[in-house]
């Protein structure tokens, strides 16, 4: 039976944490990433002849396996895996290698041992079998990469968190520099300030052939250059070259001693506003001509320093990007000199504004710049994207949604300006504004001020104006506008019917119903056309390219649908994928089409497994029991349903009689609760006169509570036998199931069924969105200024009145 990868992931975070101890975040990584690495190569080249590395006898992971539990564990590894594996790979001496018999850091003696035991006990995990992945499309091994690395982020505090570039930031780099579309034989990329190499990774999976593109990057921290040295190898590309030092004194890719390396294309997420970036050179007399032309960057910040490094390493027809802060579009100074120069040079393609608080290490927004030195000078200005609102809250961080990403990717692709979003601003406009590049010195995002209109609120009536506001939704009911208000006078209209009824009055409208219609009808012809590709998922499919194709064609079909936002569709589909059609994709890979049954097993604090029943991943019981034992489920649902009724009788006797001085206080809980005990108790007490005497009345209703009581106690027996005999029933339709069956129920009932869902609530919110409004408008101008001072003056009087009787003067 297949494991839920989404399951799979979060439990080797858990298990890592659990072991870290007191350990810092940022120093735990190197083991668990280290572990990971070792069980990636001995799976993948272990034992096999002519692979790309020879596993040194004795150094494989299944060999660590065997160092559980030793006295010496950490030693051993040490000398009998980590060196002569890393050896054997050529990178001893390349890379830091991590101490695993280090005290300070794992403990001593029995601490230690346990530790790294139950450390390689994690990654013994069936599922993390990497031996007949592919690396071009190693879900199992890239998504759990990602999963630990993003959490080690975000637990390794401000100073050390810089080490990872959030996998949607580097995604949106490896788009808008254009490396997909590239014809090259031969492609070069750079990232100069590479980390943990995840974003030159993401341009390397951009690239028509993963393959077929020399990977380099420079990293001075020893330790993440390890860790981008290893990531390299963990996604497909051994051959990547990876560099120490410093940057900018120490450029380690050169075309002799004073001449940079360039490349196709460079990327990066440097260190913002770095104070000590020119230690170790001089910029005036710069080696490598990086400043010359122009201008040096200011002494403590470096942040134009590393652009034009970038720039630097650019080949005449090369594509660059680089993530900044925001300060660096409209700094004064040395770096409004060195802006000047770009803009003046053309050599900006386009800026993306990004949401603040994306980037672990720092809460401030920046924005991406985007360089291309190819067809400069027809460049007719400089496309600016305002992409700061989009995002959702993950903890205390915000993260890019996959529509943000597609929309942000799409709008710099496509060119095409969008009002509050993006703008192509000529060159003449930014001269105007002294070069200055402040996005919002050339996109507006302030919403429009809803102006509140005196003429109306003294005269009544709604603003024309208003109701043209919503154009949008008159295109689409071109008759519904005449339908719900009247002329009043000029410039003014009314409503024709009460505010109340606004909302059902769209929902009825023939011309709303038919646009309805004409939407159920395209999701029928999205199903129509991507049925088969769903059904047709088997062993051979990936599920990254899968999902790809799916959401493209759904982002398709919702293209140009006035009153849908498609990336508002294409997002539910995507939260979909993650939260649940991923992982059943993954388990029809390896499964098949069967919907397989497993009980579940939880072991005790005696170490002792229980049966807490059994579950379906695939297809859960819900769907088994709405396909074939509705009756069953009715039946059941109307006894649930007596049983409810049942216990709020109870309780109101509770509520009316079991006050202070009620009926029945003498026979509640200590709690304060009626229970068929606590009465019988009431009563049995009192035959025996050993009790206050029961009131008549009161007895009544004690006889009254135990005949719900034993009802309720029938019912609840009923309930269980009636749950358990529908749960037999579920439980042996399973193997019963044909592939036609489960295929009808995973893509019909669970798939497309959640999706239609998911749609029908942004059609929903089409007529919410225009009644509220509408709503808003006519209660807003409901009461005319003399109708106010009419209440208010009969108010007064009402007051006034009532002063005089009481013989005081108003």
């Amino acid at each position: 039976m297949a494991v839920k990868k989404s399951e799979l992931y979060s439990s080797i975070w858990a298990s890592c944490h659990e072991l870290r101890g007191g350990m810092d975040a940022s120093q735990y990584k190197d083991y668990i990433l280290t572990l990971l690495f070792i069980k990636y190569v001995s799976d993948k080249y272990h034992g096999r002849t002519g692979a790309l590395i020879d596993i040194p006898e004795g150094a494989s992971f299944q060999d660590m396996v065997g160092m559980k539990n030793q006295s010496d564990i950490g030693d051993r590894i040490n000398k009998e895996v980590i060196v002569p594996l890393f050896k054997a790979m050529n990178l001893e001496g390349n890379i830091q290698l991590v101490d695993f018999n280090d005290d300070e850091k794992l403990g001593s003696g029995k601490e230690k041992v346990d530790r790294l035991t139950k450390l390689i006990a994690i990654f013994e995990n069936p599922s993390l079998n990497f031996a007949g992945n592919r690396a071009e499309d190693d879900d199992i091994l890239g998504d759990a990469y990602e999963y630990l690395m993003r959490h080690f982020a975000t637990e390794s505090g401000k100073s050390k968190g810089q080490f990872y570039t959030p996998a949607e930031v580097s995604r949106i780099l490896a788009s808008v520099i254009g490396i997909e579309h590239s014809t090259l034989n031969k492609i070069s990329a750079y990232d100069p300030t590479c980390g943990s190499g995840s974003l030159l990774l993401k341009v390397a999976a951009k690239a028509p052939n993963p393959q077929n593109i020399a990977l380099y990057g420079q990293e001075m921290d020893i330790s993440t250059k390890t860790l981008a040295i290893m990531n390299m190898w963990l996604h497909g590309q051994p051959f990547g070259e990876i560099k120490g030092r410093n940057t900018l004194a120490d450029p380690q890719f050169k075309d002799g001693p004073n001449a940079l390396k360039r490349f196709d294309f460079v990327v990066a997420n440097p260190p913002f506003s770095l104070k000590n970036w020119s230690s170790g050179l001089t910029p005036s007399s710069d080696y490598f001509h990086r400043f010359q032309e122009y201008g040096i960057p200011p002494e403590k910040n470096g942040d134009y320093a590393f652009l034009l490094h970038i720039l630097a390493s650019m080949k005449s027809t090369g594509k660059g990007a680089v993530i900044l802060p925001h300060g660096v579009l409209f700094r004064g100074n040395a770096e409004a000199v060195i802006r000047k120069n770009l803009i003046q040079r053309k050599l900006i393609k386009g800026i993306i504004g990004l949401p603040a608080n994306l980037f672990y290490g720092t809460g401030i927004p920046a924005c991406i710049i985007v360089l291309d030195k190819e067809e400069a000078e027809s460049r007719e200005g400089i496309f600016m994207v305002d992409a700061s609102k989009g995002f959702r809250k993950d903890g205390n961080k915000n993260r890019l949604r996959e529509q943000d990403i597609h929309k942000i990717v799409d709008t710099f692709d496509e060119g095409d300006e969008v009002p509050k979003y993006a703008k192509l601003v000529p060159w003449a406009e930014i001269e105007q504004n002294e070069y200055n590049l402040n996005i919002p010195r050339y996109i507006d995002t302030q919403e429009e001020e809803d102006i509140q209109d005196l003429t109306a609120h003294l005269k009544g009536g709604i603003p024309i104006r208003d109701v043209e506001a919503l154009k949008a939704y008159w295109e689409v009911y071109p008759g519904l506008q005449s339908d719900l208000f009247e002329p009043l006078r000029e410039g003014y209209l009314k409503l024709r019917l009460q505010a109340g009824e606004i909302r059902e009055a769209i929902l009825q409208h023939p011309e709303f119903k038919a646009y309805e219609q004409s939407l159920y009808d395209i999701f029928e012809q999205f199903k129509a056309q991507n049925r088969e590709r769903l059904r047709g998922i088997d062993g051979q499919t990936k599920p990254k390219d899968f999902i790809v194709d799916y959401a493209e064609d759904l982002l398709k079909t919702y293209t140009n649908r006035k009153l849908l936002d498609r990336y508002d569709i294409y997002q539910h589909l995507m939260d979909d994928w993650e939260e649940r059609m991923k992982d059943d994709v993954y388990l029809l890979i390896e499964d098949g089409w069967v919907a397989q049954t497993q009980r579940i097993l939880v072991k005790d604090k005696k170490g002792k497994e229980k049966d807490k029943g059994w579950t379906c991943e695939l297809l859960p019981k819900s769907y088994i029991i709405q396909a074939y034992f509705q009756a069953e489920e009715t039946a059941l649902k109307a006894k649930e349903a007596q049983l409810d009724s049942l216990q709020a009788e109870i309780e109101a006797l509770e509520e009316e009689h079991g006050g202070e001085e009620g009926l029945l206080v003498e026979a509640l809980t200590d709690k304060g609760k009626l229970t068929k005990a606590s009465i019988s108790k009431r009563i049995k007490v009192a035959k025996k006169g050993e009790g206050p005497v029961i009131e008549e009345e009161a007895l009544i209703l004690m006889n009254q509570a135990l005949k719900f009581f034993e009802q309720e106690g029938k019912l609840k027996k009923a309930i269980k036998e009636e749950e358990a005999a529908l749960d037999l029933l579920a439980y042996n339709k399973y193997p019963q199931l044909s592939e036609e069956e489960v295929k009808h129920l995973v893509v019909e009932e669970k798939w497309l069924a959640g999706l239609a869902v998911d749609i029908q609530s942004e059609i929903d919110a089409i007529s919410q969105r225009l009644s509220s409004r509408i709503k808003e408008l006519a209660e807003r101008y409901d009461q005319t200024l003399t109708e106010i001072n009419t209440e208010l003056k009969e108010l007064e009087d009402r007051v006034e009145a009532h002063l005089k009787q009481m013989g005081l003067s108003w």
